[in-house]
Order: C-alpha cells, then sequence, then structure tokens
C-alpha cells in the first residue's frame, strides 16, 4: 500500500473527485506543454454530469489561466473507461498539439492513459487488515506503532498539518453564515446548530447537536471551495473531523493521541482505496461517506485504547451499515444529501465504537469482507446512482422542479 499521506490530501473543494483530480491533471499537462495558446478539455461520465456543480470547469480554467480553455461537457458517452474520463487537447496556431486522456480516480488522485502510475513506493507490505493484525499481534504492537513504523515518525509531521487543517475548517465554518453557492439556495446551518444551546439539554442531545454542528462546518467549507482535508475525500470530509474533534472537546485528548488515531484511520481508509474504492462515481456514496464512518470509528478506537479486535470491529460496522449508499446529489452539488450525510456518519461512527466496546467478540464479519462487499455492492450499483445526479434524490426533485414550474406557467 502507499503512504497514508496519499490519503489525506489538503487542497481546494467541492470533489477530490471533480476538482482536485482534474486541478492536479491540469497542472501536470500545463507543465509538460509550456508553448499552448489554447486548451480544450472535454469532460465525460460523472465529469461531464454533476461537472458544474462541482466546479470542475471553473477549477480547469483557473489552472490554465492565462491560457485560453474551452470546456465541453460530454453527457452521451458512456463508453469510457472510468466514469470520471477527461481528454486534455493543446493547440499551438490553431494546430492540434499533445493529447492527454485522464481518469480522476478518487481522493484527488489521477491515472493518465498509457502511462505507469505515479512512481510512488510502496510503504505497507501488508494489504489486508488480517495480515496487519497478525504482524501487530506478532511484535506486541498497536495499529498506530505500526503505521509509525513503516511511514517513518516524519508521517506525524503531516498529520499535524492534516490536523490542524481539519481544525482550521471546523473553526471556519462554524464562523460563516449566509447562502452556499450553487442556486440550491442551502443556508448554512452549522453556526445555527452550534449555537443552540438549551438549559436542559440532555448530555445525548448536546453529543448529537455538536458532533453534526462540527460536521455541517467542514462540509459547508468544502460545499463552499474552502480548503479542506481529503479524509477520505472532499466529498466525506466532514465526518472524521468532526468525530474526533468532539472526542478531544469532551475528553481531553491531546493532539499527539489525535494524531495516532488519524495515522489508524489513515490505515483503514488505504486499505479501501487499495482493496475497493473511494470515489463516489464508481461506487456510490457507500465509498465517501461509509470509507469515511469506518475511518472515523477507527480512530476514535485507537484514542480509547481499544484492541485491534476490537478496531476492526468499530470499522467494519461502520462500514456494513453503509452498503448500498447510492451517490445522487442534486443539481450535480456537494450539498443535498452530502452535508447531512457527514453528520449522520460521523454520529454512527460514534454509535460503531460504542458497539465494538461491547460486542466484539461475537463479531462474524471482517473487515477485509466488508471492503470486498462494498466493493462488489458499487459495481452493481445502477449506473444513475454513482454520481451522475440522473437518479434517487437528484431526478426526483428535478421532477417535482419540473412539475412546480409547468404548474405555474398554466395558473
Amino acid at each position: 500500500m502507499k503512504s497514508i499521506k496519499e490519503l489525506y490530501c489538503i487542497g481546494r473543494g467541492p470533489s477530490s473527485s471533480h476538482t482536485m483530480g482534474p486541478v492536479k491533471a491540469a497542472k501536470l499537462f500545463s507543465e509538460e506543454n509550456p508553448q499552448a495558446d489554447y486548451i480544450e478539455v472535454t469532460l465525460y461520465g460523472s465529469l461531464a454530469l454533476t461537472g458544474k456543480g462541482h466546479q470542475t470547469d471553473r477549477a480547469i480554467r483557473e489552472t490554465f489561466a492565462p491560457i485560453k480553455c474551452k470546456i465541453i461537457f460530454d453527457e452521451e458517452n458512456e463508453s469510457m473507461p472510468h466514469p470520471n474520463t477527461l481528454d486534455i487537447q493543446a493547440y499551438m496556431n490553431s494546430e492540434k498539439s499533445s493529447f492527454m486522456r485522464v481518469y480522476s480516480v478518487g481522493g484527488g488522485a489521477i491515472k493518465v492513459e498509457g502511462r505507469p502510475d505515479i512512481d510512488t513506493p510502496d510503504v505497507y507490505p501488508e494489504n489486508s487488515f488480517k495480515e496487519i493484525a497478525a504482524f501487530c499481534i506478532e511484535n506486541n504492537m498497536r495499529i498506530s506503532d505500526y503505521c509509525l513504523l513503516r511511514e517513518g515518525e516524519e508521517i506525524l509531521d503531516h498529520l499535524a498539518k492534516v490536523w490542524q487543517t481539519m481544525k482550521h475548517c471546523i473553526a471556519s465554518g462554524l464562523s460563516a453564515s449566509g447562502e452556499l453557492p450553487g442556486g440550491l439556495h442551502v443556508e448554512r446551518k452549522a453556526q445555527y446548530l452550534f449555537n443552540q444551546r438549551h438549559i436542559d439539554e440532555s448530555e445525548a442531545t448536546r453529543e448529537n447537536r455538536l458532533v453534526c454542528a462540527y460536521a455541517y462546518a467542514a462540509s459547508e467549507q468544502n460545499a463552499d471551495a474552502g480548503i479542506v482535508v481529503t479524509a477520505p475525500t472532499c466529498g466525506a470530509c466532514g465526518v472524521v473531523p468532526a468525530a474526533l474533534f468532539y472526542t478531544q472537546q469532551k475528553k481531553g485528548f491531546s493532539d499527539e493521541q489525535i494524531l495516532r488515531a488519524l495515522a489508524v484511520g489513515g490505515i483503514i481508509g488505504n486499505l479501501i482505496k487499495t482493496n475497493a474504492t473511494i470515489s463516489g462515481a464508481a461506487s456510490g456514496c457507500q465509498a465517501e461517506i461509509g470509507s469515511a464512518c469506518s475511518m472515523a470509528a477507527a480512530a476514535l478506537a485507537e484514542l480509547y485504547e481499544m484492541g485491534i479486535g476490537q478496531i476492526e470491529y468499530a470499522a467494519e460496522v461502520a462500514m456494513e451499515h453503509h452498503l448500498g449508499l447510492t451517490c445522487d446529489p442534486i443539481h450535480g452539488l456537494v450539498q443535498i444529501p452530502c452535508i447531512e450525510r457527514n453528520a449522520v456518519a460521523a454520529m454512527r461512527a460514534i454509535n460503531a465504537l460504542s458497539l465494538a466496546n461491547f460486542l466484539s467478540g461475537s463479531r462474524k464479519i471482517s473487515f477485509d469482507m466488508v471492503v470486498e462487499t462494498m466493493h462488489e455492492t458499487g459495481r452493481d450499483l445502477a449506473y444513475q446512482y454513482r454520481e451522475t445526479s440522473e437518479g434517487g434524490l437528484a431526478k426526483l426533485y428535478q421532477r417535482k422542479k419540473l412539475s412546480i414550474k409547468r404548474a405555474t406557467k398554466n395558473q
């Protein structure tokens, strides 16, 4: 497996696949074609169907600026090898020159057709939770120790930047108000949730409210194209920070303990990325929110110094109960239902931690099995439920809007 540095990336929202990946492709193409005087980019699949809502066109144009760039949304061609495919064509003196086909494969990562994958070294020889657990048990170490052993102590410097960015994202989101861009007229709710204190508020109610406020804060920053951390994606960026920040505030865990928790969450996300996918366009929202919930649950279990079996159970149950979750963003925006899903998943991660504390000895399903199941389920999901805005909530919402428009017109 690769370094968890490639999982926890810091960049601009609202989508790792639809903004960070294409921006990375555009930067690479610009470096290789500095003499180009005109660029044409064709987006296919999910990039074409939800690219405007995800601000893909804006991100690409800004990256190529000041060179003129035309964006083509090809919504008809469904035969691409990957649902997030883009073609980049350079022109010099009105003549075609260099060409590149790129796949945005999730979490901001890209693959260039006809080229070997970017040659970053594998730092983990183990590629399954079973292998990692066996190694840790044999060497009497925690999973966080295993991460530091394989990555080196310098991984803590990266995780420190990740954690600071997560906390800043929450703080910025809590201080912001107003309407999110995109035309859905979605009002920011993080600040409202955070301030709704009641004298007779129960501990459970307070927990739900604050966890949701933190998740909303990070997710709303993402929806407004703010700087976020992929954990494992932009669309799911609110789950891990919300669960960890609330727990730190409640229990007083140090930042050093949080970094070790992030390391364990990173191992879980890495396993999912390696053996399945973290791309909503490939496997639906289960691959994004489900993975984030699994990462958060494992990270929380590490904070509480649970055993390896309990960490596995927390991660497994968190993913298991997101199986089949569709990706159906209304208008292609990372707002409805994405922001709410971050809040629900953050609370579910805490619930998974509680179950792991009591029931890990009775589990029948391994983490590796649930990751394989998620991957198979994603392949079986109909195309319109994989980040196309052509199915589910997105389809019915659009149908409702058209019905209202027609009714108003006929009055």
